[in-house]
């Protein structure tokens, strides 16, 4: 049985140390953001009311945590296409930002090259490859990501140079920012000093007796994590399930409230086995929708009615942004624990290698 407080077992089980991303994600969104707060952007890009973020994976995930947000603002209107495909709507006020941390990303080439043929203002976020190539060719502002890692492990690229860029332009600088009445910079470091203190509690050097990540990922050990959130937290939902699917290599889900009530809970009862292999993480943070926080009660209560195990999650720190990130953030540490209490290295992803070879022999 791995014992998560014996140091020793992380340089066994993770070569590649994923361990240190974790440790710098703080410092690493302190750094995006200042490089992207640098990053001279046209001025004819202010005039747009659309924004449609090119992405796949954790170079999707940004886009996702950027939109919900926003999601109670009237503009712009920012959409994340996982698809070959540029959506219609597309016309010369939209912002097209293709992000793909390889920069090879065929679903995100393909759409990016249409947005090329496009009247649309356009930005590419990559540390090179072919998207690099496209961009530097029809003189489209390229944003460099300097940072080596697995995809999945620059969310704060991903998130924090989004947030930097959208910022800067006129209608989303006075809604994502002006609420609390204070600088973008302030707000900012507030929440890096929510993931500092996030860190000193989760690391690996303290014991699960006090470690809320090892505990929980010592609770999903062997069952179907299904992960549940609401407004600003349902992208961060499915973070936790690409997270856990991808670190842990297990089986997860997410669902949204309050859609799910109107489904979801009526499917807990069969196949009844499946009650005992599932376990349920309900996020929450204090600034959702009142009649949202009810139904997380009555949900929880029907949850455990069905006999299913589960347990909800609050968030942590004063704005939106840090109820966001810390969430994200102690969802990356547990799903890194359940990779070693699964003996699993938690960098490859061995299916996603394979299906990319075979997708590239199939042209």
């Amino acid at each position: 049985m791995v014992d998560l407080d014996d140091v020793q077992i992380y340089k066994r089980l993770d070569p590649e140390n994923m361990l240190e991303h974790l440790h710098g994600l703080p410092r690493q969104c302190r750094a995006a953001w200042r490089k992207a707060n640098d990053f001279k952007l046209p001025e004819d890009y202010a005039e747009i009311d659309k924004v449609v973020v090119l992405g796949m994976g954790g170079s999707a995930i940004g886009g996702d945590l950027v939109r919900s947000l926003l999601s109670s603002e009237s503009q712009p209107i920012i959409f994340i296409n996982r698809d070959y495909d540029l959506p219609a709507f597309v016309d010369e006020r939209t912002l097209v930002i293709a992000s793909s941390y390889s920069g090879n990303t065929e679903e995100t080439l393909s759409a990016f090259s249409q947005a090329l043929k496009s009247k649309c203002k356009k930005l590419a976020m990559t540390t090179g490859g072919k998207l690099k190539s496209l961009a530097e060719d029809a003189k489209v502002p390229v944003f460099i990501i300097d940072y080596v890692a697995q995809p999945r492990a620059t969310v704060h690229y991903s998130f924090m140079a989004l947030v930097a860029f959208l910022q800067k332009l006129t209608p989303v600088k006075t809604q994502m920012f002006d609420k609390l009445g204070r600088k973008p910079d302030i707000q900012i470091e507030e929440m890096i000093k929510d993931l500092e203190k996030l860190l000193r509690e989760l690391k690996e050097t303290v014991p699960a007796s006090s470690n809320r990540a090892k505990q929980l990922s010592a609770k999903l050990q062997g069952k179907i994590a299904v992960i549940y959130g609401a407004g600003t937290l349902s992208e961060v939902a499915r973070r936790w399930k690409t997270q856990i699917n991808e670190n842990s290599k297990s089986w997860a889900f997410y669902e949204v409230f309050s859609e799910l009530n109107h489904n979801a809970v009526v499917g807990y009862q069969f196949p009844t086995e499946l009650a005992s292999q599932i376990y349920v993480v309900l996020l929450r943070c204090p600034s959702l929708h009142p009649r949202i926080l009810t139904r997380y009660q009555v949900t929880s209560e029907i949850l455990k009615q069905s006999g299913i195990s589960h347990e909800t999650i609050n968030s942590q720190g004063s704005s939106q942004l840090s109820h966001m990130m810390s969430l994200v953030y102690l969802g990356d540490w547990v799903s890194y624990y359940l990779a070693i209490l699964n003996e699993t290295d938690p960098t490859p992803v061995k299916a996603i290698d394979y299906l990319k070879k075979r997708l590239s022999q199939s042209k």
